[in-house]
Order: structure tokens, then C-alpha cells, then sequence
């Protein structure tokens, strides 16, 4: 069953909504079949859509690639205003750094070409390589500035290496003046971390995604990323990846680790862990359609810090759009989840 029109006190934003250029598909076919990768993650993530032979499969794909009309009656079944689409995991982060480089601005080029199509249905966010963090903030600010684009998606770690080294700090300079948010979506563990997500087939959607994106957002928590950035902006899935379960707990052992000087390389913070998770953090829905942590997610980081989104096309589930059209919140509550969050956050 379709959900019913959204009220016409608000309309329904999504905000992690994915795509993938064909020559991006193409390539990761290539080096999958080459096993060129040396990413074990990506190739069980990646492989199993692109040679799993199914009707979902195949549906996925084909939605990812899509720009247009396909993509606009999805949404329209489902009652959607406005998808914020941002180039599939891992983007192009698995590419060596020339190859990441010359492709950002020819897939960006591409979807703020589709934006244009489609202003009042699509806004973007930029993908970039942080594999060369300078180039990676000059096609931030040019996608921002030329082509309109609101900001960049990362996919979490780069090879193994995640945002808070100091070398990748470029891009959140970039950012912060810009006043655009970086979304960082997850992506499978890398190699150093994911044998034991394999053998028990946990390293997706299903559980690693969660654990090795939760981690990218406590290291940039620890290593002082937002004293040095505090007008930052961080969106993240998942309701947050699990990390508002995880603040008090953190709070209190961040303190002790300070204290006794556990680590040489962690340092005091002007404020606790939690501050800077409601302060600089803003999570969506995108694949958790369940009320009570929808509802919990709002009262621990605040109602202004939750967005909306499905999670297209990996989770396209019509149904579960009623799930949030059903939660026991005022309509300017849903106003905030659904649009006025994302129309703040993004600038649309």
C-alpha cells in the first residue's frame, strides 16, 4: 500500500538517497573481475549486487543508474518531494588517487545536470576524493559554487584511513566555509578490520556498516576535529549508527582515559564526547523505519538533529514511509523531521 499524501503543512524530504553513473558501474565490474580491488569488503559488498543474478539485484542496479523519469515515479508512489542524491558507496574511494581525482568532476558535472532537469525533485551532494584531500576541497568548492551542489559524501574510511589524520583536515576547512555538511555514509570494514564480519556474514548493511561507521565518528570525535572545526556539519545514517545508545557510556569513559593519560595520542576535549554529537551531528532515518528508535533518537541529540530518508534504492520499502508518518508527533514535529531539518541543514 502507498502511504497517503504528506499533509500539505509539510512535505517529505529524503535525504540519503543514492546513485551510481554507469561508468562507475562498469568500472567496479572491472576491478572486481580483475581482483584488483584488494578490498575484500567491497568485493562481497559490491559483487553481490553487481553478479548476484536476482530480480532485487537487478532492480537495485537498475534504479542506481536511473536519473529520471524511473527515479521520479518512485518517489512520486511513495509520496517522496525531494531526493538529496549522492553517488553510491564506496564512491570513489576505491580507486587510486589519480583515477578518484579526474572522475569527481565528470560524476559531479553528471547529477547537477539531473538536478537541473529536475529542480524542485533532486538536490545533490558532491562526491570527492579524499584519497587527495586538497583536490578533494577544490571540487567540493567548485560543485558547491558552480554547480550548486550541497556539500559532499564521503564514505567513510579511504583505504583503511579515516577523516580524523590531520592530512584529510583540507576538506573540513572547506566545508566549514563553505557552511555545507559532509554526509558520511558507511561502507564495508576495511581489510584490517573485517575477517570476523565475513566468516559470520555480518560485514553489510546487516551489522558492519554500523560498526565501522560508528568508530569513524567517535575517532573524529576524540582526535578534536570539531575544537578545531566547531561550525562543522556531520550527517550521518542509520539514526546515527548506534552511537546516541553509546553517549553516556562514552561520556563517562573518555573522562577516565583523559585523566589517567591511558593513551599518548588522545586528547582533552573542550567538551564532552555528547556535546559535540548534538552540536555537530545530524542523523536521518534512512533504513531504521521503527518507531521507538526514531522516537529515542529525537529525545537524546534533539528534534532539529533527526532527518528523514529511505535509504533508496537499497531499502526502497513503500510501506515503510507510514512508519514515520505514524509516529506519535505533532505535525510541525513532522514538519521539522520530514522538511524543515533537511531544508536547514542542506540549504535547499
Amino acid at each position: 500500500m502507498s502511504p497517503a499524501p504528506a499533509k500539505k503543512s509539510y512535505s517529505r524530504i529524503a535525504a540519503e538517497e543514492a546513485y551510481a553513473p554507469r561508468d562507475l558501474i562498469e568500472r567496479y565490474k572491472r576491478i572486481i573481475r580483475d581482483g584488483t580491488s584488494n578490498d575484500p569488503g567491497f568485493e562481497s559488498l559490491m559483487g553481490y549486487f553487481l553478479f548476484n543474478d536476482s530480480p532485487r539485484t537487478n532492480a537495485i542496479v537498475e534504479r542506481l543508474q536511473d536519473l529520471g523519469e524511473r527515479r521520479i515515479g518512485d518517489m512520486d508512489a511513495t509520496g517522496i518531494a525531494k531526493q538529496v542524491i549522492s553517488i553510491t558507496a564506496p564512491g570513489l574511494q576505491i580507486f587510486d588517487a589519480h583515477t578518484a581525482v579526474g572522475l569527481a568532476p565528470d560524476y559531479n558535472d553528471e547529477l547537477a545536470a539531473a538536478v537541473s532537469v529536475y529542480p524542485d525533485r533532486f538536490a545533490g551532494l558532491a562526491a570527492i576524493a579524499p584519497q587527495a584531500p586538497r583536490a578533494a576541497a577544490r571540487e567540493l568548492e567548485r560543485a558547491v559554487r558552480k554547480l550548486g551542489l550541497k556539500g559532499a559524501i564521503i564514505n567513510s574510511h579511504t583505504h583503511g584511513e579515516y577523516l580524523d589524520d590531520e592530512k584529510f583536515w583540507d576538506i573540513f576547512a572547506a566545508a566549514e566555509a563553505l557552511d555545507v555538511p559532509i554526509y558520511i555514509h558507511p561502507q564495508a570494514p576495511p581489510p584490517a578490520m573485517i575477517k570476523p564480519f565475513l566468516e559470520s556474514g555480518l560485514d553489510g548493511a546487516i551489522f558492519g556498516f554500523a560498526v565501522e561507521t560508528g568508530l569513524h565518528m567517535l575517532r573524529l570525535i576524540v582526535s578534536g576535529v570539531f575544537d578545531r572545526f566547531p561550525g562543522l556539519k556531520i550527517v550521518v545514517g542509520h539514526l546515527g549508527e548506534g552511537i546516541p545508545y553509546w553517549l553516556f557510556r562514552v561520556d563517562f569513559f573518555h573522562r577516565g582515559i583523559v585523566q589517567t593519560k591511558r593513551y599518548k595520542n588522545f586528547k582533552p576535549l573542550k567538551r564532552k564526547p555528547s556535546d559535540y554529537m548534538k552540536e555537530n551531528f545530524y542523523v536521518t532515518t534512512s533504513g531504521m523505519a521503527w518507531e521507538p528508535v526514531i522516537l529515542y533518537a529525537r529525545s537524546v541529540l534533539g528534534r532539529d538533529r533527526v532527518l528523514y530518508a529511505m535509504d533508496y534504492p537499497y531499502q526502497y520499502v513503500p510501506a515503510e514511509v507510514a512508519v514515520t508518518d505514524d509516529l506519535p508527533i505533532s505535525v510541525s514535529d513532522k514538519k521539522l523531521l520530514y522538511q524543515t531539518n533537511a531544508e536547514r541543514v542542506f540549504r535547499l
